[in-house]
């Protein structure tokens, strides 16, 4: 239940790979795209994620109201689908400079294409894998597409019923996905943490028999940090180089320090599942020595009687367990003993 993704194998077992997804927080600029991609890879994430397509491949041009966003979103309300999408675009010339900047850092770097277009772009790069993002999840003709290059796919699953998730995972086996990862994701902008639902995580990778990652929008790194611990083995979060400078997504996005530290906390949540082993562990050994037990505290001659005054229960360890104290009081030293001897049934 393994997928290789570049270099990186993704599944349970292995740490997670944390992708920067980029999106449209490049504000229009080929430099501060490039500088996102010299951001990321100083972060120490492991992958650079684009999203590729043009206004015109993902919506067209008309400002009906069904084309509008409702007034109501908290981050583009009203906006007009084509004119968000215009604002937010890669340039398809873009992308090989990106991809060139991306795997000179030793990134590995992959898109969300939308259409054939974007396939036919990101097949010329050489990408290692697709993505298919939360709402084109129902365009099965999308999926077979993408899943005829014969490579990994990661499949969001913001907004789906568990027939539409299963509609697209047999749809990318059957069309020749070399491999599938599915990703709990929210699809709001951004999403609330109680609406994360996280539990959902081993019940897709028990349904599906597919690694299960988060892709996540969040705000902070609380949310993906924590779904490690329920098998997530890919974390996806938007980044930007600062918040403050604005953009289609910084609101819900990681400025480069905070990418760092989700790199750094999920390796650390990974690495504490552990074992289902329950006592010592081999770095807890020198703590075992400096458990309590039972010490004689003061000098006392042969024929003196045990007493709470000259033995006590303290640390190291070494003398006689604590839970026989009651056993050893009012007993009698059988020889001389200094202060500083763990106390032994010998001894009394």
């Amino acid at each position: 239940m393994t997928v290789s993704i570049g270099p990186h194998r993704v599944g349970p077992g292995e740490r997670p790979l944390v992708v920067a997804e980029m999106s449209g927080n490049h504000n229009g600029s080929l430099d501060r795209a490039l500088e996102i991609v010299d951001a990321v890879a100083a972060s120490g994430a492991h992958a650079l994620k684009l999203q590729t397509y043009r206004p015109d491949t993902i919506t067209i041009d008309v400002d009906a109201e069904a084309f509008r966003i409702s007034d109501e979103h908290g981050l583009w309300g009203g906006e007009n689908l084509y004119r968000l999408f215009e604002r937010a675009h890669t340039p398809y010339e873009w992308h090989e400079p990106i991809f060139e900047r991306a795997r000179r850092h030793g990134l590995t770097v992959f898109s969300s294409p939308f259409d054939h277009t974007a396939v036919e772009l990101l097949e010329k790069l050489d990408v290692p894998a697709y993505k298919i993002a939360s709402s084109e999840l129902v365009d099965l003709p999308l999926i077979r597409l993408v899943a005829s290059t014969g490579k990994p796919m990661v499949i969001s699953t913001g907004m789906a019923t568990v027939g539409e998730i299963d509609a697209a995972v047999r749809t990318a086996r059957e069309g020749g996905a070399a491999g599938i990862v599915l990703l709990a994701c929210t699809a709001s902008y951004p999403a609330p943490p109680q609406d994360s639902n996280l539990r959902r995580i081993p019940v897709l990778a028990d349904t599906f028999g597919v690694p299960v990652g988060l892709s996540d929008h969040t705000p902070g790194i609380g949310v993906p940090v924590a779904s490690v611990v329920l098998g997530a083995c890919l974390i996806e979060k938007h980044v930007t180089l600062r918040r403050t400078d604005g953009g289609v997504d910084s609101d819900f996005s990681l400025e480069p320090a905070e990418l760092a530290a989700l790199t750094v906390e999920s390796e650390r949540a990974w690495a504490a599942l552990g074992t289902t082993h329950i006592g010592p562990t081999p770095t807890e050994r020198e703590g075992l020595r400096f458990r309590r037990s039972l010490f004689v505290v003061a000098d006392v001659r042969a024929g003196d009687p045990v007493t709470a005054a000259n033995v006590r229960s303290i640390r190291p360890a070494g003398g006689l367990p604590p839970a026989d104290l009651d056993k050893v009081l009012g007993r009698t030293f059988a020889s001389d003993v200094s202060r500083g001897t763990p106390l032994s049934w010998d001894l009394i």
